[in-house]
């Protein structure tokens, strides 16, 4: 198919601004069969309301409304089940792409072997007081990249073939964080990936104190059981050794957010345990000795890597 259809889900709730911003994102890309499917996890203004206003010329724009809030996993599945088109592209409503975006991933698709389902691209992370521009590089089979915790981007750097997903299933609505890589891995069982190595999405990674400690608490008690139980004997297939390095990578995870939440014993215990289960990664190392000392020794060593990263220039390859 010469110009195949391509869907943009873009799941929203009370953020009229940035809908809007992500909405001219999807309507300023140079490929121009799309159609971009807004869900409106009843915001209480309603995002057809909100768009009404924009020139959004090009696109066609469906704009689904829930009658109850329910939450960004349920919208973007929403979004996925409407969508009609022969590619699903997944946008959050406080990200952006760059314009060559969807025309990049579509000709990669287009181009490449039929065993190949998804498409992701380089990111820009906006953490508010500094960016981070990250280049990734996994691809072809990449189910053990994923077990073993290599680097992927977000639901907004993905294109994926429809039919992969009627074969993998939607993103698992009981995660309430890990829903993407959990997906992804999902997706990999049934299709290859390939790589845009440049960075054609950003993202907004807000850093606010609650919302660390809530992400913390809810990946320890909900996402870490659920990603075990789901995915831990797919990695022991592979061998001991991908088994210890999926524990290690997700413990990793718990770690570092718990470090942010302030949970220094919680995180002492996870970077350890990270450690003790795969010890051959030094980040994993560093992120334990930081946490030895609680407040005293992470402050100094988050304060030295944020003036690191304000002063990086190039992007960071994974």
């Amino acid at each position: 198919m010469p110009n195949p259809l391509v869907s943009v889900v873009l799941p929203t709730y009370k953020r009229p601004d940035k809908l809007r911003s992500a909405a001219r994102s999807v309507a300023g890309q140079t490929y121009s069969n799309i159609e971009l499917i807004v869900v409106d996890d009843h915001s209480p203004q309603p995002a057809a309301d909100t768009l009404a206003g924009e020139s959004l010329e090009g696109i066609e724009v469906n704009c689904v409304r829930h009658e109850e809030n329910r939450g960004a996993n349920q919208a973007r599945n929403t979004g996925i089940q409407r969508a009609e088109g022969e590619y699903i592209a997944l946008l959050d409503d406080d990200d952006a792409w760059d314009s060559e975006k969807i025309a990049r991933q579509v000709s990669e698709m287009e181009e490449s072997a039929d065993s190949v389902g998804v498409v992701y691209t380089g990111c820009e992370y906006d953490y508010g007081d500094y960016t981070r521009e990250v280049i990734f590089t996994a691809e072809g089979n990449v189910t053990k990249d994923l077990l073993s915790g290599e680097s992927f981007g977000e639901f907004s750097t993905l294109m994926v073939a429809a039919d992969i997903i009627q074969r993998a299933g939607l993103p698992d609505e009981r995660f309430p964080s890990w829903q993407d890589r959990e997906w992804l891995i999902r997706l990999s069982l049934h299709a290859e990936f390939r790589v845009i190595q440049e960075v054609l999405t950003r993202r907004h990674c807000p850093q606010g104190t609650d919302r660390i400690s809530n992400n913390y608490t809810e990946k320890r008690d909900i996402s870490y059981p659920l990603m075990v139980e789901k995915h831990r004997r797919l990695a022991a297939g592979y061998g001991r050794k991908y088994e210890r390095a999926f524990l290690a990578s997700l413990l990793f995870i718990l770690g570092q957010e718990a470090l942010r939440a302030r949970a220094y014993s919680d995180a002492r215990t996870q970077l350890l345990k990270s450690v003790y289960y795969w010890p051959f990664r030094a980040d994993r190392w560093m992120f334990a000795l930081a946490a030895l000392g609680g407040r005293l020794s992470y402050k100094p060593a988050k304060n030295a890597m944020k003036a690191l990263n304000s002063i990086k220039s190039e992007a960071i390859t994974k």
